[in-house]
Parts: C-alpha cells; structure tokens; sequence
C-alpha cells in the first residue's frame, strides 16, 4: 500500500470517527433534553428547579407527587425501553445482515403480545403474572425460530420467513381470544397491545433497567464480533469470529432486552424495527450500530409519548404514534427491495 493510499485511509477512518462522536453526542443530548422536557411539561408546568429538587428526595408542594409519582416513572421507563428496543432490534438486524429482521416483524413481539392477551383474558393474572408470561412466551418463540431456521449455520432470509410465519399465527391466535374477551377484560387488553406508557410505576420500571443492566454490557462486548457478521460468515469466520457462539449469545440478550421492554409496556410498535436504519443514516459506515440505535430508540419513544400526550385533542398512547411512524417506512423498504429485485 503506497503511502497515498494509507494517507487516505487513515484520513476516511478520522473522519468517520469525528462523524460518530458527533452523532452520538447530539443524541445523547437531545435524548437528556426530552427527559427534562418530559418532566416539566404537563397540564402543570414545573421549572427545571422543581424538577431537580424532587428528584434529589426534597418535597416540593404538588410537584413532589406530579413529577415524583407520575413523570419520573413514565420517563424512565420511556428511556429505559426505548435503549432496550433500540438495541435489541439492530442486534438482530446486523447478526442476519437483513433490514427486516427485527423483533416486530419476526414474531418475537407478537408472542408476548399473544401471552399477554392468554394471560389477561383467559388467566386473569395481575400485571406481574402477565410480564411474566410474556417474558417466558417471548424466549420459547424466539429459541423455536432459531432452531427452526438452523440448517448448517443461521440463514437470515430463512429466518424472517420462518419468523413472519410463525408472527401470523400468534396474530390470529391473540384476535382470537380478543373475540372472546368480557368488555373490562377487553380494556385492559387492548392498553397493553397498543403499547401504552400510561400508569407507569417504579414495580414496571425496575425490572427494564435490570435487564438493561444485565444484557446492554453483554451486547457491546460482542460489538465487534456482531460488526464482523455483516461481512458475510466465511469473512467472519475468517476474521477469527466464532459464529454460532455470537449469534447465541447476541440472541439471547436482545430477546432479554425486548422481552423485559414489552413485558412493561406492550410492544411499542416498530421502535425496534425504526432505530437501526436511522441510526446507520445518521452514524455512516463503519463501527458497531448498537449504542447509536439505543440512544435512537431512547429519542423515538420519549418523542412519540410526548407527541401522544399533548399534540392532539386526545391523549394516544405511544404505540399507536410509532405505528403511524413505522408503516409507511416498511411499505417503502419493501418497495426498494422489490423494485432492486432482491429478496427478503
């Protein structure tokens, strides 16, 4: 390689550093700009004074109960799910090397949505029994389409196939038993399926940050390894990345991420599916895509809760704004595939 050359090769890679630092500071700072709008914005409006003296434990007359008991809980948790969609869902995206190969659309999301349903409905469990429910539904389906698509090694496409299949079932199965559903137990139902924030406690949020905990440290130390998948297998592999070994690890910790994040709040439609691709816009090539999607997630859902809140006469719950979001971006990313003539 002539001098030239490497010139311009270390000069690409600065820039493309300079270019991720910026891009992950930005977020990281609109994300902190919409929790604190988050907290001070409502019916009641609290300075950012208020705000910080509630949090660090003093009692603030009206406050103290608005943004203790109320905002902080919803925003936390808002934030919390929406780094665990984030990141679970590009983890997917990246190990299969496919756009559509998310959580929302290969059926992990539509098997805690059905448990969730079987739990409320048929069960009558109370909030806990259904995450649990949903936790547990959410890991069966996803090792059963990862067994199902195993033929020699994982193939992506296969994968989503399988995944898309198996989602359509349990749809058809969850509108089963809504049909079936006394009117209350059709509510409490239809909140959850819907994705909703609404009536977030600390006993729902917890939980999330645990798993974020446990699971976000797990994703990053496979990064790279993650980062090598997109090169295709023998690439990979001969990069001295070992396969099956990430693409286990790497699944079991994103279907730990989204099954604690749907588990609390319902699956917030296309959230998983949404942060990968903007990020990779926002971000360029190069580096791993996860923290730029979490912190992309994180901005999506804080963002969507608010506009649900208070851009319109009534008040939707943040699944139904990210719905509207994440349609017509499938539609045209199964267009482009068409028209490309590839496959997905």
């Amino acid at each position: 390689m002539s001098t030239t050359t490497l010139e311009a090769v270390t000069r690409g890679r600065v820039r493309r550093n300079r270019r991720r630092r910026a891009v992950l500071a930005a977020l990281t700072l609109a994300v902190a700009a919409m929790v604190v709008v988050s907290l001070m914005v409502g019916r009641t409006f609290y300075p950012a004074g208020d705000v910080l003296r509630v949090i660090l434990g003093e009692t603030v007359p009206g406050a103290s109960f608005t943004v203790g008991e109320l905002r902080l809980p919803r925003t936390v948790l808002a934030l919390a799910t929406g780094l665990c969609f984030g990141m679970g869902g590009v983890t997917f995206q990246t190990m299969l090397r496919n756009p559509l190969a998310s959580p929302d659309i290969i059926g992990i999301s539509s098997a805690a949505s059905a448990a969730a349903a079987f739990a409320i409905i048929v069960l009558g469990l109370d909030e806990t029994g259904v995450a649990a429910f949903a936790i547990v539904a959410a890991l069966g389906v996803a090792v059963l389409i990862y067994l199902l698509s195993f033929t020699d090694g994982v193939a992506g496409t296969r994968l989503v196939l399988i995944g898309i299949g198996i989602a359509a079932m349990l749809n058809s199965a969850t509108a089963y038993i809504l049909n079936q559903a006394g009117q209350w137990d059709l509510q409490a139902a239809t909140r959850w399926l819907n994705g909703s924030l609404n009536g977030s406690t600390w006993d729902e949020t917890v939980p999330v940050l645990v798993s974020l905990a446990l699971f976000g440290p797990v994703l990053l130390s496979r990064a790279r390894s993650l980062t090598m998948l997109q090169l295709g297998d023998d690439t990979a592999a001969a990069l001295g990345t070992r396969l099956e070994r990430t693409r286990l690890v790497s699944v079991v910790a994103a279907v730990g991420l989204i099954a604690f994040a749907t588990s609390a709040t319902g699956p917030i439609a296309f959230v998983a599916f949404l942060a990968g691709p903007i990020a990779a816009r926002l971000v360029g090539a190069g580096g791993s895509p996860l923290l730029p999607s979490a912190l992309v997630g994180a901005l999506l859902v804080l963002v969507a809760d608010f506009i649900g809140q208070f851009a319109f006469d009534i008040r939707f719950p943040v699944g139904v704004i990210t719905g509207v979001l994440g349609a017509p971006y499938l539609i045209y990313l199964l267009v482009r595939t068409n028209r490309a003539g590839g496959s997905l």
